[in-house]
């Protein structure tokens, strides 16, 4: 629906703002500004900030009809008296939205003025602003990256909604959604309750009548503090009494915790306020890794999503020595067993990546004291097996399934319920795996339709069981085992094949006895954990991404340093050495109980093989990547026994399978696995459905290609390999990083 006209009604700071921002990018509508006072009519015109400006809306209302726009950006006190002209003045096809920072009182006034909510009426809320204002402070780049709320109604009509949505877009804003609710009850504690501690803050020194030099002394962290409080006196007084109900929850709660502060410095309780303050500054570090991203809410529109992809140019070689980021199954675990153990767990080489952050978050949720992560050092304040507290709301674990499914063993034993949530992504994939034999153990378990998650998970006392697992799965095994330690009496599980070990080593590392008699595992709970040092290896999961580059690139020579090579996990070197690699380990030690070594690899020509059986689980991970060793492979490889790929991040065999041939490779699925004959790569797009591991493998795969690869939605890299880009880059990847 063509707009024509775009109505301003106030010209302060955010309405004046937006006109600037579009006239700037070109927009050719006509801009009206409709204010109190003639000076500010004559300003917005010399400064050109609008093309025309009134006095009074019914200036102009006649001549607004279907497509125009009216943005009310006055104090959200006086939103209400705006509504009342609009309806007077306004025909039904104009849409109208505004900019109030309370959208709950503006509904209420909507429905007092119209009697119900018309299909025209867009609630809004940009996210942006300035101490200063007025429009001397219009500011055309003021809504670049920032996000816009939209509170759209159940009768807000969808083209209206629509032409709000590109009204902010052309402003190059992130429009979001969010219910009314919502909006006021995270406002109020993210923006409206900062502005009330700040003026009050200022307010209680400058009239401290001991102190009357003390803004003198005060440093830049003050200043930076308290800078909100320069804003707009009159617009803060109507949010505060707009949103009354929210900002005094807020208030309260903040009010409630400084007291419990007070107590703890006045009571020299040194573990309160080291938990407070690691847990805040962990907090406010997040915030400022997600403030270019989307939080709270979800994007209203696809086109307003943002994804990684990348552009990789073929050919190129590796060399070089080189670490690669801890062991992501490692790192999990050091975070959940020093959280429950007695005394201190300092932790060297932790992965800094998404999913192991996301357990160290959820620890901390449930109050455990953990310092760092700072260059891979952790230090976990270890609560003991019954130490942990109840979380404030779910624990949200993002793209970590291994914490999803590792988490609800240990949360089968506490004295409390708790809600296991995650990403899109992670919503997709099964948990009944872990569920059912929780639920033999006398375990009440909730997941969503088809097992997924969420899972709610009513803790209580565990029943010891022996259990036969089904297929063979280190996290189901893992979560079976931590939910023993609650138990009275021996868990044991026999698994079909070997799978990684990590959880056994690790408890027998902290003291707690772990039996081993081949296939069978078994402990007794009731025991106790004790705090240990713990150096997590590289993670062999994202050396293999270089050891298979470098087997199929000529000329190709790295090392690669401190790998893990747990035998329950080294599949992908027995796998790759089958297929002719040259693949050599040095330096081999033991380091907290697991295997290390430095890998060399050098480029030497593959040959297609059948993959044993008995590797598949010591490489699961790695599979993805080594299917792009057996595309540049002489002869046919021939994979089977692995329908678990198929439950992962994604369905690995399906999604691998379409990339290949997408490429120009001889790629089967089958039920357990795939056959592959190995050719050459061409150039192409593909698509890796939101899987770290099908991104990175695409990416080395550009290695061997006769053109570019266009590898998209890689943003979940981050998730397992940080620094991967970097790294590939440096190593000789030519791989090139876009936001779209």
């Amino acid at each position: 629906m063509p707009t024509n006209k775009i109505v301003i009604i106030g010209l302060g700071l955010i309405g004046s703002s937006l006109a600037a921002a579009l006239k700037k990018r070109g927009d050719e509508r006509e801009f009206i500004g409709v204010v109190r006072r003639q000076t500010v009519v004559d300003t917005a015109l010399t400064m050109g900030v609008v093309d025309r400006a009134v006095l009074s809306l019914a200036d102009i209302a006649g001549e607004l009809g279907e497509g125009d726009i009216v943005f009310i950006s006055v104090p959200t006190l006086s939103v209400e008296k705006v509504l009342a002209q609009a309806k007077k003045l306004l025909d039904p096809a104009v849409t109208i939205t505004d900019g109030a920072s309370v959208k709950g009182s503006v509904v209420d006034s909507v429905k007092k003025i119209y009697g119900h909510i018309p299909p025209q009426f867009v609630p809004g809320h940009p996210i942006a602003g300035s101490e200063k204002s007025g429009v001397t402070a219009a500011n055309a780049d003021l809504y670049i990256n920032h996000r816009v709320i939209l509170t759209p109604l159940v009768e807000t009509g969808a083209a209206h909604l629509q032409s709000i949505i590109k009204l902010w877009q052309a402003a190059e804003a992130e429009v979001l959604t969010m219910s009314v609710e919502e909006h006021d009850t995270v406002l109020a504690a993210t923006s409206h309750l900062p502005h009330a501690i700040a003026y009050s803050l200022v307010d209680t020194l400058a009239n401290d009548s001991e102190n009357k030099n003390i803004f003198r002394y005060a440093a830049g962290g003050f200043r930076d503090f308290t800078r909100i409080a320069s804003s707009d006196p009159r617009m803060w007084h109507d949010i505060m009494l707009a949103n009354k109900a929210s900002v005094l929850g807020a208030i309260d709660l903040f009010q409630s915790n400084l007291s419990k502060m007070r107590s703890a410095i006045d009571n020299d309780d040194s573990d309160h306020l080291l938990n407070v303050f690691t847990r805040a500054k962990s907090a406010r570090d997040h915030f400022a890794s997600l403030i270019s991203q989307q939080s709270y809410t979800q994007s209203m529109s696809s086109s307003t999503e943002k994804t990684m992809r990348y552009i990789v140019s073929p050919g190129g070689q590796l060399s070089g020595q080189f670490r690669v980021p801890g062991d992501k199954s490692m790192s999990h675990r050091s975070i959940m067993l020093g959280s429950i153990a007695n005394g201190v767990t300092e932790v060297e080489g932790f992965l800094e990546g998404e999913d192991a952050l996301a357990t160290l978050q959820a620890f901390r949720d449930m109050g455990v004291t953990i310092e760092g992560p700072d260059n891979g050092h952790v230090r976990i304040h270890g609560v003991g097996l019954h130490g942990l507290k109840a979380p404030a709301g779910e624990l949200y674990v993002g793209n970590a399934g291994t914490a999803m499914r590792l988490l609800a063993g240990l949360m089968a034993g506490q004295d409390f319920d708790v809600t296991l949530t995650g990403d899109r992504s992670l919503t997709k994939r099964p948990m009944n795996r872990v569920a059912n034999p929780l639920r033999e153990m006398s375990i009440t378990v909730d997941t969503a339709e088809n097992g997924r998650p969420p899972m709610i998970i009513k803790g209580g006392k565990p029943q010891a069981i022996h259990y036969d697992m089904p297929m063979a799965s280190a996290q189901v095994k893992s979560c079976v085992l931590l939910a023993g330690l609650y138990a009275q009496g021996t868990t044991s599980v026999v698994e079909p094949a070997p799978t990684r070990d990590h959880t056994e080593r690790m408890l027998r590392g902290f003291g707690y006895e772990v039996k081993t008699d081949g296939a069978h595992v078994s402990l007794q709970g009731g025991g106790e954990l004790n705090a240990v040092a713990i150096d997590v290896p590289a993670d062999i999961s994202s050396a293999a991404f270089f050891m298979v580059a470098a087997s199929i690139a000529p000329g190709s020579d790295i090392t690669l340093q401190h790998v893990g090579i747990n035998p329950t996990r080294d599949g992908i070197i027995s796998i790759l050495r089958l297929m002719g690699a040259d693949i050599t380990l040095s330096n081999q030690r033991e380091v907290g109980g697991e295997p290390v070594a430095d890998i060399r690899v050098k480029y030497a020509p593959l040959n297609g093989i059948d993959i044993p059986e008995e590797f598949v689980p010591l490489a699961i991970d790695e599979f993805p990547v080594l299917f792009v060793a057996a595309s540049c492979a002489q002869g046919k490889t021939v994979l089977t026994g692995a329908e678990e790929l198929r439950v992962k991040e994604s369905d690995r065999i399906q999604v691998m399978a379409d990339g290949l041939q997408t490429l120009g490779i001889d790629a089967q699925p089958t039920p357990d696995g795939m056959v592959i004959v190995g050719g050459q790569l061409g150039e192409g797009a593909v698509e890796t459905h939101d899987d770290h591991r099908i991104a990175m493998s695409f990416t080395v795969a550009a290695l061997r290609s006769s053109g570019p690869i266009v590898v998209n939605n890689c943003a979940h890299v981050a998730t397992s390999f940080p620094g991967f880009v970097q790294l590939a880059q440096q190593t000789g990847i030519r791989i090139e990083e876009q936001v779209v």
